[in-house]
C-alpha cells in the first residue's frame, strides 16, 4: 500500500434558504483552500431536486475549479450515469481530461435522489441495471476505437465511437459509488474500478466495507482483473477544531439543517441519522459515524476504519456538509492537514521517527557535546597561558 491519500466528497449541502450562488462560490473557495493545503482529491455530485444539493453538472463545476487550482484531482462524485446518454457522458469526460492535462476521475452511480429520477420517469428499481448497462457501452467507448450500438426505450446508439481519445495514458481513474448492496464493488471488480463508499462510517457501511472488498477481488478475478485497495475510497464525517469544546460549538451554525435533510427530506434511508437537537446530533456523529473534535479523535477514527477495512484503503474523503461557517470549515481542513495527514503518510511518519531517535540518544550525544566545549575552553586557556 503507498500513502494513504485525503479529499473531500462534495455533494454539496447548502440550507435552501442560502443565496445559492455565494454558497456555490463558497464551495469553489473550499476547493482552493484544499489545493493550497495539499489535499489530493475531490470528488463532486450529481443533484437535481430536494433544494439542497445544487450542483447540477459535475463536469462544468470542475471545469471552472480545475482553473482556479492547481494540483488537486477532481472526479465526478457521481454522474448519475442512467440519467444521461452514455455517448454523451464519455464525450464530457474525456473532454475534460484535455483541459485539465489528466486531473480528472470519474465515478459514477445510479442515482441517489428518487425525486431527481422521477422527474425522468424512472423507478429505483431500474437504476441498477441501467447503470450496469450504460457502464459498459461508457468503458468501451473508453477504452476501445471500435463501434458500439446499444438500443433500449429510451436512446439508441449506431455505431458510437469518440473521435477525440482521452488525454490521461491508459485512462484516468474510474470508480463506483457503493454504500449498502454489493453492486457497486460487483460493478468495480469487472471493471477494475475504484470503489467509492459512501456509506463507510454509517453502521449499514462499517459493516459491510469487508464484504464489499471480497465481492470486488472476486468479480475482478473472475473478469481478468486485479481489485486495487489503493483505489478504495472511504467517505466519512469530520469537523475538527482545536478542542472538542470548540468543534461543539462550529456546528451549532449548520449541524441541525444537514439533520433535518435527511431525516425528514432526502428519500435516502442509507444515510439515517438521529437526534433531537445538537447535542443529540454531535454525540450521534461520535458515537462511530465521524468526528466532531480534535485531530486527535479523527486519527483514531481514521484507524479503525483502517482496521473494519480488514486490508486498508488508498484515500479517504471527507463529506463536505456545512455544519460550521467558512471560517471554521477552513480552520477544521487546515487542523486536518497539518495533524492528521502526516499520521498516515511518509513525510509525517519519516519526522516523528527522527524526532524519537534524537530523544533517545539526548543524554549521551548531550554529555559528549558539553565535554568538547570543556575541552576547547581548556585548549584555549592553555594555548593562551603558552602565547
Amino acid at each position: 500500500m503507498s500513502k494513504l491519500r485525503f479529499g473531500t466528497f462534495m455533494a454539496p449541502f447548502h440550507p435552501p434558504e442560502h443565496n445559492p450562488t455565494l454558497a456555490l462560490q463558497d464551495d469553489l473557495d473550499l476547493l482552493v483552500h484544499m489545493d493550497e493545503l495539499g489535499f489530493d482529491e475531490a470528488w463532486i455530485g450529481e443533484h437535481h431536486s430536494a433544494g439542497s444539493e445544487i450542483i447540477a453538472s459535475p463536469e462544468i463545476f470542475i471545469a471552472t475549479a480545475a482553473e482556479r487550482t492547481k494540483n488537486i484531482k477532481l472526479g465526478t462524485g457521481v454522474v448519475s450515469l442512467p440519467y444521461h446518454n452514455p455517448l454523451w457522458v464519455a464525450e464530457r469526460m474525456v473532454l475534460l481530461d484535455h483541459l485539465t492535462k489528466g486531473r480528472i476521475m470519474f465515478g459514477v452511480g445510479p442515482g441517489a435522489l428518487p425525486t431527481d429520477a422521477a422527474m425522468l420517469g424512472l423507478e429505483p428499481p431500474e437504476m441498477r441495471p441501467l447503470l450496469e448497462e450504460y457502464m459498459e457501452v461508457v468503458m468501451h467507448l473508453l477504452t476501445s476505437e471500435e463501434p458500439i450500438s446499444y438500443k433500449n426505450d429510451r436512446l439508441t446508439l449506431d455505431n458510437a465511437r469518440l473521435h477525440l481519445r482521452p488525454y490521461s495514458d491508459p485512462l484516468f481513474d474510474v470508480a463506483i459509488a457503493a454504500v449498502a448492496s454489493p453492486s457497486g464493488a460487483k460493478l468495480a471488480g469487472k471493471y477494475g474500478a475504484g470503489v467509492l463508499s459512501l456509506g463507510a462510517t454509517v453502521a449499514i457501511g462499517m459493516d459491510v466495507l469487508a464484504h464489499h472488498w471480497s465481492v470486488q477481488e472476486e468479480v475482478a478475478a473472475a473478469h481478468g482483473k486485479v481489485a486495487d485497495r489503493d483505489s478504495w475510497r472511504l467517505v466519512g464525517l469530520m469537523h475538527l477544531a482545536e478542542t472538542e469544546e470548540q468543534a461543539r460549538m462550529d456546528v451549532e451554525y449548520g449541524i441541525t439543517q444537514w439533520f433535518r435533510y435527511f431525516q425528514n427530506v432526502a428519500a435516502f434511508p442509507q444515510m439515517a441519522v438521529e437526534g433531537g437537537n445538537i447535542d443529540e446530533m454531535v454525540d450521534f456523529v461520535n458515537g462511530g459515524l465521524g468526528v466532531v473534535g480534535t485531530p486527535e479523535m479523527a486519527i483514531a477514527q481514521i484507524e479503525e476504519l483502517l482496521e473494519q477495512s480488514n486490508g486498508g484503503f488508498g484515500a479517504y474523503m471527507t463529506l463536505a456538509h456545512n455544519w460550521a461557517n467558512n471560517a471554521a470549515t477552513k480552520k477544521s481542513y487546515e487542523l486536518f492537514a497539518r495533524h492528521v495527514m502526516p499520521r498516515f503518510q511518509s513525510s509525517g511518519g519519516g519526522l516523528v521517527g527522527a524526532a524519537e531517535r534524537a530523544q533517545a540518544s539526548r543524554p549521551g550525544l548531550a554529555e559528549k557535546q558539553l565535554a568538547a566545549v570543556e575541552e576547547a575552553t581548556l585548549r584555549y586557556e592553555a594555548e593562551k597561558a603558552s602565547a
